[in-house]
């Protein structure tokens, strides 16, 4: 059944913000262009066996040479706020050493046409694209990285930050930490708790001083960090998976939220791995737990844990459990809603957050153009329902702000590549025709309700 998006509207208040997100490396091609130099994920995509098909960023959705067009297609589409990320390989091409102009440039046409066209700007400084150069130092487990991010996040915020409206120092730290040194699906791959635990130090230090470089430029700017929180569902009763799925959250969720919203890495945490930490300077746990002015969640999917018996196990110690929905999207992910509700709720008793903006929410539906259109109702049915809880928990009096489909068009799917959609807008890669998917004129209904009268109260 198709749900009414004026219906839906009149559940939010009239400023809240409905938007779309992308990111630099995913959508932007043109890698060898003015001056960019290779990031850590051209590296890896480049590489046999990391990546679906070798796919690769070279060319993308080809957006840096059709910036123009695609904030056509943003403005058509009636939302009022576009989130995108910045390249640092086009700015600080080596990660340190000179700026490069013609990158600044791109971002300030991107800037400009946003506000020519009356869409606000959030903007995220880190979604992944290491300069490779900084790979020769270690990467993000070298705390040199944190210093180049805090460098590259000033040279950004002095040339762009008076006309943003928010910015969020890191998108996921999660997957730049777990993801991609823990687990090695991600750039750059690695499969080593030591090195992931000196990224995770390394990158949180890198957000607070990231913080501290953006309010140095422009002490109004709304700054933020874009978190993937997990919600931990234990796959049994018994408590092993109970203790399980608290370990789970203090792991995937409390290595981030703790030391940034309470200046602490979680006891448990610390009790396991901390003697793997590396050096906790003096000053460190302040740096990066100075007070946001927002969060963003992305959310997808649960996260189900089992109790790993196994012997010397390593912390968490946990399995992944089986689904308890029969709903699954086209990349495997369970499609739960109520997650999304009881994660805000379980993070706003753990922590004391700020306002919230979701930031990322949508669903990978592979369907292809057929007579001129392409009917995804399950990614429509999926947005729907997830605006749905938010709507509930605005309702129970959460601050939650606003919300961004990923994505607005298909794009490079990281390790996935290009086999996998997630755009609300349809990408043929051969011609780069987009075509607005059932579920993007769906939400530009929606979103063109906003901003009306029935604001919140201060």
């Amino acid at each position: 059944m198709m749900i009414d998006p004026k219906t839906l509207a009149a559940r939010f208040p009239g400023d809240f913000v409905f938007g779309v997100a992308t990111a630099a490396f995913q959508i932007e091609g043109a890698t060898n262009i003015d001056g960019r130099k290779p990031s850590i994920w051209d590296a890896f995509s480049n590489m046999p066996g990391r990546v679906f098909g070798r796919h690769n960023g070279d060319v993308a959705c080809d957006h840096y040479n059709r910036l123009e067009q695609d904030l056509d297609l943003i403005q058509s589409l009636g939302v009022e706020a576009y989130r995108f990320s910045i390249a640092w390989p086009r700015i600080i091409p080596e990660g340190t050493g000179p700026v490069n102009e013609k990158g600044l440039d791109f971002y300030d046409r991107l800037v400009d046409g946003l506000k020519a066209r009356g869409i606000k700007a959030f903007a995220t400084l880190y979604h992944w694209d290491l300069p490779l150069m900084l790979a020769g130092n270690g990467g993000w487990t070298a705390r040199s990285t944190a210093y180049a991010f805090q460098r590259y996040a000033q040279t950004a915020i002095a040339r762009l930050g008076d006309r943003l409206d928010a910015v969020a120092t890191f998108n996921e730290p999660w997957c730049s930490v777990w993801l991609s040194h823990l687990y090695g699906i991600h750039a750059p791959g690695e499969r080593n708790m030591d090195a992931a635990l000196h990224a995770l130090h390394v990158t949180n230090l890198a957000h607070g001083l990231g913080v501290a470089a953006i309010r140095s430029e422009r002490p109004h700017l709304p700054v933020g960090l874009v978190l993937n929180a997990h919600q931990t569902y234990a796959g049994s009763d018994s408590p092993a998976d109970q203790t399980a799925a608290a370990r789970a959250f203090d792991f995937h969720n409390g290595v981030f939220f703790g030391p940034v919203f309470k200046g602490e890495y979680p006891a448990s945490f610390l009790a396991a791995l901390g003697h793997r930490l590396p050096q906790i300077e003096p000053g460190d746990m302040e740096t990066i737990s100075q007070p946001l002015d927002w969060w963003g969640l992305n959310y997808y999917t649960p996260m189900r844990v089992s109790h790993d018996p196994a012997e010397g196990a390593e912390f968490p110690a946990t399995r992944p459990a089986p689904p308890v929905a029969d709903v699954e999207t086209d990349i495997g992910w369970e499609v739960h809603a109520p997650a999304l509700g009881d994660l805000i709720r379980e993070l706003n008793a753990a922590y004391a957050l700020p306002d919230c903006y979701i930031t990322e929410n949508g669903a990978c539906y592979n369907m292809g153009i057929e007579n001129g259109t392409v009917d995804d109702q399950p990614r429509l049915d999926y947005i729907a329902e997830h605006l749905g809880i938010t709507a509930d928990l605005i309702g129970e009096g959460y601050p939650m702000r606003g919300y961004f489909a990923w994505s607005l068009m298909d794009n490079f799917e990281w390790a996935e590549g290009y086999r996998m959609r997630f755009g609300i807008v349809h990408v043929d890669y051969d011609t780069q025709v987009r075509t607005v998917k059932k579920s993007g004129h769906w939400y530009g209904e929606l979103a063109g309700q906003f901003p009306k009268g029935n604001h919140r109260p201060a």
